[in-house]
């Protein structure tokens, strides 16, 4: 049974007090008929009413369903009193603020006292927070674009999306608050960063960079620390999973940095505080990027109108569901919701990693010219004999451009711009005659040495398409200091041959007949990953950058490779 949508009243501004007394302000989004109703709840550090005043679409539209929607300004953050502490930053204080706002909720004029949370990106974060803090009202949570450990997307400094994030999202509304100069709006301040964006990403020494950027001293300081202390996770989650007492939707895109958002749901199905809670988690990785807006694709491929979701169905199907008990269907479809890029369907799992994984590695083979998609590097299972070497050089001048969006953003698009580049060897595997499913965690072992004592080496798995088109799907980093991990840094010796395991993010993906398997294997990523200068030093306060000759080996002995989770096609 459906009904007609609510009318829908809009309170701005309603003082939520904190137990430090610091008051958040949220605005308040009411069906016009007789309650009570169940409360969403989001928290956010974007400014939660829009610029013209108007309402928010989304908001309106889960009011109009039958919910008190409540939008709340985190700590610190336009209509909100406090400071600010970002989320990559040591004492944030969600986890506290999460439990106070749900249970504020709860009390409402009108509210059952059954809340629910959801929020994309940082939202994502404020909404895990809440699950973390076993507020006694909540009871289910629908978090989007968010990992679960700072270090998963941040092992070490990612300045482009780091630096547009500070300048255009976060710095303006902290300038406007502490009487500094423009930009204080976003719209302004996106404006300057397409004219100085280069500037600021090539800025050397780190340490120099004026506080301004960072929106004042005291912004710039959890800054600073993070450009210092590669590997160190902030969020600190890994003894709260049994706190959780409300099932989860962890939802992600394949073209998102963030989408190790899928250890969330394993790491809650298995530790979660009951058994309704654990059996209660799913998860949901489309063929989107790092956005709430899932009815449309960012980058240069289209995978299907089976991909395009409306936000708002999918929350409305979850909080339905168990804000007020109906059958959505949303729980029939499995634990695990996966779409499958190049077959561009949905498939339900059960578990993750895929009990039917068959693990395979493809080794490198050259005759030691594998620069460029030209050259003669390829792939195969079979095992490599006596081989010569590929050699590059990496130069932190000129590091290999990353290609994703204005922001730093992740999406999908054609790497083939790329292949001119002489410091990217290119191991192809042979057009494919067979489809050839490739889901979850490829792994990257290389063998390789270098004349520095520290260098970075990258990994980028791609999906060349019968036209040309070079498909970006899965890409790594590893940093030669911290290669035995990051409590224990070591240099080179140059000239030794280490191997590096270089982990790539999770994909799901067909290879399709006429396809190719194509590895890229570099020292850079820029922006993406910040450059490493070569030099040994901290990155942060040198300005000296050396070259680096690198050296990939793969021969009986060192059996460079990529290992692929391949699941058998029915």
């Amino acid at each position: 049974m459906t009904t007609s949508p609510y009318a829908v009243t809009m309170e701005r501004n309603v003082a939520a007090p904190m137990r430090d007394g610091v008051i958040l302000r949220a605005d308040i989004y009411r069906p016009q008929a007789e309650g009570p109703f169940p409360v969403i709840l989001t928290r956010t550090p974007y400014n939660k009413s829009s610029l013209d005043g108007s309402p928010s679409p989304t908001y309106e539209t889960l009011a109009a369903a039958g919910y008190l929607v409540v939008a709340q300004d985190v700590r610190g953050r336009y209509a909100s009193e406090g400071e600010f502490t970002p989320l990559f930053a040591f004492g944030y204080p969600d986890i506290e603020d999460g439990y106070d706002s749900v249970e504020w909720c709860a009390q409402l004029a009108d509210s059952t006292g059954d809340v629910g949370i959801f929020g994309n990106s940082y939202g994502g974060f404020t909404s895990y927070c809440a699950a973390f803090s076993a507020a006694p009202s909540l009871r289910c949570v629908f978090a989007e674009g968010m990992t679960q450990r700072l270090t998963d997307f941040e092992p070490h400094f990612r300045p482009g999306r780091r630096f547009a994030w500070s300048m255009c999202t976060i710095a303006p509304d902290i300038r406007l608050k502490q009487g500094l100069g423009e930009p204080h709006t976003k719209e302004l301040a996106d404006q300057l960063w397409e004219r100085e964006r280069h500037k600021w990403l090539w800025y050397l020494p780190r340490k120099d960079i004026p506080d301004e950027l960072f929106g004042g001293p005291v912004q710039a300081e959890y800054y600073r620390v993070l450009m210092t202390e590669a590997g160190v996770d902030t969020f600190q989650w890994q003894d709260r999973y049994p706190d959780v007492r409300v099932p989860v939707m962890h939802r992600a895109g394949w073209y998102d940095r963030f989408v190790r958002a899928i250890d969330g749901y394993t790491l809650m199905a298995q530790q979660a505080a009951t058994p309704a809670a654990r059996a209660g988690q799913r998860v949901m990785i489309g063929p989107w990027g790092h956005t709430s807006a899932l009815n449309v694709y960012e980058g240069e491929l289209d995978f299907g109108a089976a991909g395009l979701v409306e936000q708002t169905d999918l929350l409305l199907r979850w909080f339905d569901y168990w804000l007020k008990g109906r059958a959505t269907g949303i729980m029939n479809e499995g634990p695990i919701r996966l779409y499958i890029l190049g077959a561009n369907v949905w498939r339900n799992e059960n578990e993750w990693p895929l009990a039917r994984t068959q693990y395979t590695d493809y080794h490198f083979h050259s005759d030691g010219n594998a620069q460029t998609p030209r050259g003669d590097g390829f792939l195969c299972t079979d095992l490599p004999g006596e081989e010569t070497p590929d050699q590059f050089v990496y130069d932190p001048r000129d590091p290999v451009p990353s290609v994703h969006l204005m922001h730093d953003q992740d999406g999908v698009f054609d790497q083939s711009v790329l292949d001119s580049r002489k410091d990217v060897l290119v191991y192809r595997a042979e057009p494919l005659t067979e489809p050839l499913e490739v889901t979850g965690e490829p792994i990257v072992h290389l063998y390789a040495a270098s004349s520095a004592v520290d260098t970075d080496f990258t990994a980028k798995l791609v999906d060349v398409h019968p036209n040309g088109f070079a498909q970006n799907l899965s890409y790594g980093v590893v940093r030669a200091r911290y290669r035995n991990g990051y409590e224990s840094p070591q240099l080179l010796t140059p000239g030794h041959v280490y191997e590096f395991t270089i982990a790539l993010n999770p994909i799901a993906n067909v290879f399709q007949p006429g396809h190719r398997l194509r590895l890229d294997i570099s020292s850079s990523d820029f922006p993406n990953w910040d450059r490493n200068l070569n030099t040994g030093s901290d990155g942060y306060s040198d300005a000296t950058m050396v070259s680096a000759r690198q050296t990939v080996l793969h021969d009986a002995a060192h059996a460079s490779r990529i290992t692929l989770p391949v699941i058998p096609r029915d």
